[in-house]
């Protein structure tokens, strides 16, 4: 099969590799039917993941059709239509017991991290029971695939450990993928103020699109800005979605006393925290890695309609071009791209 390779920092490479096979009576093998670039597979390639070494296939999002199943996989048979979850769940440990299969001991975020991943005309996935969710029949399979990971990595950390409340002041920063779904999913939670912060001009646009009520440019003025639009005060909650240190640094300028700052981007560096202004303010500092327990209401949302992510999918590639998709999604200031589907 054809595979996209983490071969090099910054240089991936289309390769082909054998089909995988099950090894365990838990696994199940998935031919992909679309898949897609995540700012994180961006960070692997800067050599900002550690933990994810050169001869990986890429790649933790995706939709596909149940190739064949273990002999102890009872929620899925061959031929059904799937999204696979970016992080795997045994359903069963004291981490995935608590909510947190993020740290599964056996699984979390395996795919295109510790394992091979989705960026292949086959994957593996294994603990399937826990790590796949059926397709729903009369949604877009183009939207769905941002279930595998964007959306709730935006709902569960961004809106649900930012504390966003009904009347509250929102600022994200970072207009990337997940940043726009945040924008979408937190108006779940009726936010008076939902401020969107980037320097993408594009991305500006379409945050207002999706429901931002006000924009500002990353940049000098963007604390100025933000206290005037708060009569001074500052956000209730700061959703930090870049993964750099500037804006971890804006979080801190931001946020309201009483306020949240929650993080989602991935830091490939330290960051400064500012405890000598910040220790007296009662805030709150929030970091955490997706656990998916939110996809299958996310699912229900975007097929009753009460969430739409269209405006989000700029680009389409067949998996022939991922090289080129990858250079598009790399430059993505250049090509207004945000989010982008590859089709096998």
């Amino acid at each position: 099969m054809k595979a996209l390779v983490f071969t090099d920092k910054g240089r991936p490479t289309v390769e082909e590799r054998p089909r995988p096979t099950m090894l365990a009576a838990t696994d199940a093998i998935v031919k992909l039917v679309k898949t897609t670039i995540c700012g994180t597979d961006l960070h692997i390639l800067n050599g900002d993941v550690a933990t994810c070494s050169t001869g990986r296939i890429l790649g933790h999002e995706g939709t596909g059709i149940v190739e064949a199943i273990g002999a102890n996989v009872t929620r899925f048979q061959v031929g059904d239509r799937v999204i696979i979850s970016c992080i795997t769940s045994c359903s069963s440990c004291e981490f995935c017991c608590r909510g947190l299969a993020s740290h599964c001991t056996e699984g979390g975020w395996l795919l295109g991290h510790t394992i091979d991943g989705t960026q292949a005309e086959y994957v593996r996935t294994p603990h399937a029971d826990g790590s796949l969710h059926h397709l729903v029949k009369g949604a877009s399979e183009d939207v769905q695939v941002m279930c595998s990971d964007v959306l709730p990595t935006a709902f569960e950390c961004g809106v649900l450990s930012g504390c966003i409340k009904p009347g509250s002041s929102v600022a994200i920063i970072g207009g990337g993928p997940v940043g726009l779904c945040v924008t979408i999913t937190a108006q779940l939670y009726s936010p008076l103020k939902l401020i969107m912060i980037t320097r993408d001009t594009n991305r500006l646009k379409i945050a207002k699109d999706l429901g931002a009520t006000h924009r500002v440019s990353f940049g000098p003025n963007a604390v100025k800005e933000v206290m005037e639009l708060t009569g001074g005060r500052g956000v209730d909650t700061v959703i930090e979605a870049a993964g750099v240190p500037g804006t971890f640094d804006l979080c801190q300028e931001i946020v309201a006393v009483g306020g949240t700052i929650a993080n989602l981007g991935v830091h490939g560096c330290k960051v400064d925290l500012h405890l000598d202004k910040l220790w007296h303010k009662n805030i709150i500092i929030a970091t955490s890695l997706v656990n998916t327990s939110s996809t299958g209401m996310l699912l229900k949302l975007i097929d009753s309609g009460k969430i739409k992510t269209d405006a989000l999918l700029t680009h389409r590639f067949n998996f022939a071009e991922i090289l080129d998709a990858y250079s598009t999604f790399g430059a993505a200031a250049q090509h207004n791209a945000v989010k982008m589907v590859i089709n096998f």
